[in-house]
């Protein structure tokens, strides 16, 4: 019993560390040097479209981040954000449940840039020891790193284009 759960946990990592190496190279992580450290100032319906949106604020140099998110994924920001512990977990609860039993925890995200109107972000996990860049939305990287107490950053390309209120819907910088 206990040899099937060490080759399941095995087979898991091997499968992220998998998955992590097909990433592409647009997606990684971008230097230290040109990223921000953001604070998740909330999340909130577009007054025009009532689509909701995620606000970001640069801890130094208050500079503002706004993506479009779904309903589903602005429910999972808001809850650590208002401390609430849901009585069952929610799908990013049961995700850090699955990394912490991998040995694994979320050391940072990263939105990466922003292509053809979409937001990008790589979330860091820290395996053993070794980090692990993922591709991943926004919105699910944010929620994580709530739940976890990590790091948001922001690469000086995610600056490039953020939507204005009214603009479309989804992780995107415009309609």
């Amino acid at each position: 019993m206990r040899c099937g759960r060490a080759m399941r946990a095995v087979l898991a990592t091997a499968a992220v560390m998998l998955a992590a190496s097909m990433a592409p190279a647009a997606e990684r992580l971008p230097s230290e040097s040109a990223t921000y450290e953001m604070e998740v100032m909330g999340v909130q319906a577009d007054p025009q479209s009532g689509a909701p949106m995620v606000f970001l604020r640069g801890k130094q140099d208050k500079r503002e981040l706004a993506m479009f998110i779904g309903p589903l994924e602005a429910q999972a920001i808001a809850l650590p954000l208002q401390g609430v512990r849901p009585p069952r977990p929610y799908t990013h609860d049961l995700m850090l449940e699955a990394l912490h039993r991998l040995k694994a925890k979320v050391k940072r995200v990263a939105i990466t840039g922003i292509r053809e109107n979409t937001y990008f972000a790589s979330l860091v996990l820290d395996v053993q020891g070794q980090e692990l860049v993922l591709d991943a939305r926004p919105s699910d990287a944010i929620a994580l790193a709530l739940r976890e107490d990590a790091p948001i950053l922001a690469a000086e390309a995610a600056f490039a284009r953020s939507p204005r209120p009214g603009q479309g819907a989804g992780e995107r910088g415009t309609p």
